[in-house]
């Protein structure tokens, strides 16, 4: 008699390259929940401070901020007390920049797992995003807090009635972090060098988008090179709803937004595509 088996689950090779199985990482959310958790713990298990670094760092870097920016090079803040307005910048930035940092190592960092077991692997990418919003969430409470403080004390700061829209720029800041941070990785795999150059090019990139400084003090051709980074008009809005300095750029915006997709779009497919055989070469 003929042995039968039925299986529960079978795993092919898409040949399709612009098809997504969107599904099939949602089957894995609990997987997703697992590695967020996971994250989260080993980042912080072998400090002294612990959990506390995550409102450590944005109090430390907005404090160097106000004393080398404000009281140093005098830049102006729209009227806006100067350690709230550094803040605003900062906080939305090193959620940014800390999503693209490590998911641009994705396959260098977990080639070992790769290698051993099947799971759709924009699950990693994605849990990075999960677990940084831990982060970003309790700064912003922190940021809240301020906010608060400064208004209590008579500061210039008018929270736009919008504000509760603000989520959706936190979900473009992810997929951007996500798309650049996947299209690096898919290239990793190649060329080492560079996964180097993340660290020195998110520098660069900061300095282009409006952290430090209010986009209201760059004029003409500039200002438009400024908002075509496609950062800087979400930092600008996100201080506009929370602080009602400068302004929101809507033009810029849209911009902004057709660019995340674009780059979302590419970096996840190019993801799709190396993952079939990165382990080669990696």
């Amino acid at each position: 008699m003929e042995n039968k088996q039925e299986w529960t689950k079978i795993i092919r090779s898409e040949d399709s390259f612009f098809k997504l199985n969107l599904k099939e990482i949602l089957e894995y959310k609990d997987l997703i929940l697992l590695l967020t958790k996971r994250n989260f713990t080993t980042m912080y298990k072998q400090t002294i401070l612990g959990p506390l670094w995550i409102v450590i760092n944005p109090l430390l870097t907005t404090t160097m901020f106000t004393i080398i920016f404000g009281y140093i090079a005098s830049i102006p803040t729209d009227s806006v007390p100067q350690f709230i307005f550094y803040m605003a910048g900062n906080i939305i930035w090193v959620y940014f920049s800390a999503c693209l940092s490590q998911i641009s190592s994705t396959f260098l960092t977990n080639a070992a797992i790769f290698g051993k077991v099947y799971f759709p692997r924009l699950v990693l990418p994605i849990s990075v995003i999960f677990t940084k919003l831990i982060d970003f969430t309790v700064q912003l409470g922190i940021f809240i807090l301020f906010i608060i403080l400064f208004k209590y004390k008579g500061a210039n700061i008018a929270v736009d009635t919008r504000v509760v829209l603000f989520p959706l720029l936190i979900v473009q800041v992810a997929a951007l972090a996500l798309g650049v941070g996947v299209i690096i990785s898919s290239l990793t795999t190649k060329y080492r060098d560079l996964n180097v150059l993340v660290g020195f090019g998110l520098q660069l990139w900061m300095y282009a988008t409006p952290i430090v400084y209010p986009s209201s003090q760059i004029g003409g051709k500039l200002y438009t090179l400024l908002m075509l980074n496609p950062m800087a008009p979400i930092v600008e809005t996100f201080r506009y709803l929370f602080l009602g300095c400068g302004e929101i750029p809507v033009k810029f915006l849209i911009i902004s937004i057709v660019e995340t997709i674009i780059v979302a779009i590419i970096g996840i497919f190019l993801f799709k595509k190396v993952e079939k055989d990165f382990i080669d070469t990696v």
